[in-house]
């Protein structure tokens, strides 16, 4: 059985992707803030899921990709057909 990689390991070799990944949504939310009524987004809550979004990759503590699936997802309604 292979030997777990190190977190300096796996950070070789996901840093390049991370940072395009980063620079890509960046580069969106220049165009968007750059756009003649950006300002009219700032009630809507796709903006605040962004925001919080980047708060969850930097917050350090656990679990961040399903914390933010859900920030992304709808609650459970048991009524839904």
């Amino acid at each position: 059985m292979p030997d777990r990689q190190t977190a300096s390991e796996v950070f070789d070799r996901e840093f390049l992707e991370i940072r395009h990944r980063l620079l890509d949504v960046a580069s969106a939310l220049d165009r968007i803030n750059r756009s003649a009524d950006a300002s009219s987004l700032q009630s809507d809550q796709r903006m605040d899921q962004i925001a919080q979004a980047a708060r969850i990759i930097t917050d350090g503590k656990a679990d961040q990709a399903s914390r933010l699936q859900m920030v992304f997802s709808d609650e459970y309604d048991e009524q839904w057909r």
